[in-house]
């Protein structure tokens, strides 16, 4: 499958595949495999934004905890606005890849519902009578 369809029209085949790769793999790929480029790199940056915070809030966390058993003074700090905030950024992208896929489904529906027209007949020659 290309990663970017061209002008062609989307069949029902290639708008499932893009949701699922939307929905269950990598918010963006889907999109633009189904010819949404820029909506697609716009989902990809959120879902990967919002992954890099919630791996931070991870490894802080983690950090604070091991450091907070061995020195066992203060409070341990919390990192936890790192972990929501790229929850609702990872959330809001992988929800931009949901609303773009129903979309893709919408519009190979429409593509089936079209009748295939013939080509147009080629122009006849003029006539001098």
């Amino acid at each position: 499958m290309k990663l970017i369809r061209g002008n062609e029209p989307i069949s029902e085949g290639t708008a499932r595949n893009c949701f699922f790769v939307n929905q269950f793999a990598t918010p963006g790929l889907g999109s633009m495999m189904g010819g949404h480029l820029i909506a697609g790199i716009g989902q990809l940056l959120l879902a990967l934004i919002g992954f890099a915070l919630v791996m931070a809030w991870f490894v802080l966390t983690l950090k604070e905890s091991y450091n907070f058993d061995i020195n066992g003074t203060g409070t341990p700090r919390s990192y936890a606005i790192f972990g929501i905030a790229g929850l609702i950024i990872f959330g809001a992208g992988w929800i931009w890849a949901l609303v773009t896929s129903l979309g893709l489904m919408r519009e190979a529906r429409q593509n089936r519902a079209m009748p295939k027209l013939p080509p147009p007949l080629p122009k006849a020659p003029p006539t001098n009578l």
